[in-house]
């Protein structure tokens, strides 16, 4: 079973996240956090697998959530997808050297956004197509 922790400061989206992570059977929420500091909080508690998290949140912002995940021993194996609905190369170099392994934008079809979670927690990589033929030219 693949752990996710949800971290978006739109409870809406946080909803629909959680619905359509729950209905995978692979798949399972294990928390929900409404800005970068209770996700790093959360991702310290609950050590899922992956943190789809937001960029663009308050108190905390997804990328320095990201970056202390990512370099906290106690949070070590923990994966993070950045999910965004802003389609900024700022953003994408930015979330990559905080650490993250993958980068989609919030208009990802949802069968995507769950093989995305799939390939993050298996370690693997990925970038939303726009953003990789953009840096990959």
């Amino acid at each position: 079973m693949i752990r996710v922790l949800i971290a978006d400061d739109q409870a809406l989206l946080r909803g629909s996240f959680r619905v359509l992570v729950d209905s995978a059977p692979d798949l399972e929420v294990v928390g929900e956090a409404g800005d970068g500091a209770e996700a790093a909080e959360l991702a310290e508690q609950e050590r899922p697998d992956v943190v789809l998290m937001d960029v663009r949140m308050p108190e905390m912002d997804g990328i320095e959530a990201t970056r202390r995940i990512c370099s906290s021993s106690a949070t070590e194996g923990v994966h993070v997808l950045m999910l965004t609905t802003f389609d900024l190369d700022a953003y994408v170099y930015s979330a990559l050297r905080a650490g993250a392994s993958g980068f989609l934008l919030k208009d990802t079809p949802p069968a995507e956004l769950l093989t995305a979670i799939r390939v993050v927690a298996a370690g693997g990589g990925l970038l939303a197509p726009p953003v990789m033929r953009r840096l990959i030219p």
